[in-house]
């Protein structure tokens, strides 16, 4: 999966996460609202509900007890007490009635319905408090006064309230069923949780329709900032508005407007410097044509001139030698950042393209080469002669010989490892070794080299689609050049083509 890819669905995944907290926070909060209001209209319908009907059957039930209960003789027989319990529980609101005196010492009972309301009903505190005498107060002008109690009974909900004859009169106990204002609370628990439920479904399909209102410019800012980072500079926003995210969209664009600016003109001044460097090396070639073909025959005839003037004529032909290269590689370079470099893919056997370079350049004696014919590649074999004569030669400039040599593969990879005998490469020289002229000590500026070497090495392995890296022996014994190449070197190269002119390099600087 190529990285666009893998980043536009991580970007989708953010982009329906921010719409899933929206979502969820437009929920808790109309989910909140709708539980709070739910609950408190509850409340209050509940508390309406029941002390109504406890006030209407409370107050019946007092009145009866003054008309009814109050009427009866002070020595009431049992069917005395059956007949005023019935009665009042006929004409009272659908409660029960039990009434309790004493007779000569004995207890009589009358009650309305004998199954269904007895002394056991009646919880014990509250008969206490009923047969209770009040202390006689300026405030309390009433010994017994009417007590009530909610209570359930067999899993159904009942009022049961009670009071005294003021006087010697019985005692009257009354029991209303609050079922049915349970079932009218239930229904009314139902009907506020499917409006909850509502009120949360509604809020969801609010918070859909404002989180795409949000989010769609959102998500196209998204993706013009991942187009403007791949590169696609003329890239810029529709605004519309004059709100947060309109005015988000216009610093975009002038941000880009201006980045693209700015880039355009870096990438004019790096053609002007390209092509100057280019022109500049073109137009030295003919000069050093004609400056290496004196300093050679000056070279030829050292042995002849005055003592005094053969180490001048030397360092004449070395500098000479050493601006030639320096050349040659300012063209090269130049190739490779104006992207003009091209392969010229053969099939070979490494081992021996190994050895033909250590052979040309006469290093068989200092070379240690490990490596078995009929390894067979595909890749280009000047550019891979380059890369070698580059890496060898700086191993043995730097580290000294023996320079070992060995030649793998690894899967679809060929590897070839350069390793030296030296002090090894110093740790904050390591992360600039591939950088163009750079030196490793500020103590010898010259060199040899012309500091493009290991540079141009690095190049030609990216050519081919490949790599080098460079460590210090874990041993501590010298440095390690490790390239990796394709063995197949046309399907893994990021530039096709055909050639372009010979170049040799026979060393670099670390």
């Amino acid at each position: 999966m190529s990285d666009s890819a893998k980043r536009s669905i991580l970007a989708g995944l953010r982009w329906t996460s921010l719409r899933l907290r929206l979502l969820v926070v437009f929920a808790l909060v109309a989910l909140t609202a709708a539980v709070s209001a739910s609950g408190i209209a509850y409340w209050l319908n509940r508390e309406a509900v029941l002390t109504r009907t406890q006030d209407t059957a409370l107050g019946d039930f007092r009145r009866q007890m003054q008309n009814r209960a109050a009427a009866l003789p002070l020595r009431p027989t049992g069917d005395d007490l059956q007949d005023a319990a019935e009665q009042m529980a006929t004409s009272g609101p659908g409660y029960h009635v039990l009434l309790i005196d004493t007779n000569d010492g004995k207890p009589i009972v009358g009650s309305s319905d004998i199954d269904s309301f007895t002394k056991v009903d009646v919880p014990a505190s509250l008969q206490k408090q009923v047969n209770k005498k009040q202390p006689l107060t300026s405030t309390n002008t009433f010994e017994y006064h009417l007590f009530w109690q909610r209570t359930s009974i067999g899993g159904t909900p009942y009022l049961v309230a009670g009071t005294k004859i003021i006087g010697g009169g019985p005692a009257g106990y009354m029991l209303k069923s609050l079922d049915q204002e349970r079932q009218d609370l239930n229904s009314l628990a139902w009907s506020l949780g499917i409006a909850t439920a509502l009120a949360l479904v509604g809020s969801a399909l609010l918070a859909q329709a404002a989180s795409t209102t949000v989010l769609r410019p959102v998500q196209r800012l998204g993706d013009a900032a991942r187009k403007l980072g791949e590169g696609k500079l003329d890239t810029r926003l529709v605004v519309s508005g004059t709100d947060e995210l309109a005015d988000l969209s216009r610093t975009f664009n002038r941000t880009a407007s201006s980045l693209e600016k700015k880039v355009a003109d870096m990438s004019a001044r790096e053609e002007a410097s390209r092509r100057f460097v280019a022109d500049m090396s073109h137009e030295l070639r003919t000069p050093l044509t004609a400056i290496t073909a004196v300093a050679e025959v000056l070279e030829d005839e050292a042995d002849s001139l005055d003592p005094m003037i053969a180490p001048a004529v030397h360092l004449v032909v070395s500098e000479t030698r050493r601006l030639n290269d320096l050349v040659e590689n300012l063209m090269e370079v130049t190739r490779f950042d104006a992207g003009t470099a091209r392969l010229v893919v053969d099939t070979v056997d490494v081992a021996d393209q190994v050895t033909a370079c250590i052979d040309a350049r006469a290093w068989l004696d200092a070379v240690d080469l490990d490596a078995e014919r009929g390894m067979m590649v595909r890749l280009d074999p000047r550019r891979l002669d380059v890369i070698l004569a580059n890496l060898i030669g700086n191993a043995l400039k730097h580290g000294g010989s023996p320079v070992r040599v060995a030649v793998r593969t690894d899967d679809d990879e060929l590897v070839i490892e350069v390793r030296d005998h030296g002090p090894g490469i110093p740790e904050d020289v390591l992360p600039h070794v591939f950088d163009r002229f750079y030196k490793a000590s500020a103590s010898r500026p010259r060199s040899e080299g012309s500091g493009l070497g290991l540079s141009i090495a690095l190049e030609n392995a990216h050519i081919h689609g490949g790599d080098i890296t460079a460590f210090n022996s874990p041993d501590g014994d010298g440095a390690v050049f490790v390239l990796r190449l394709p063995r197949d070197a046309e399907r893994s190269a990021d530039v096709p083509g055909d050639g372009d002119p010979d170049l040799h390099e026979e060393g670099g600087t670390q």
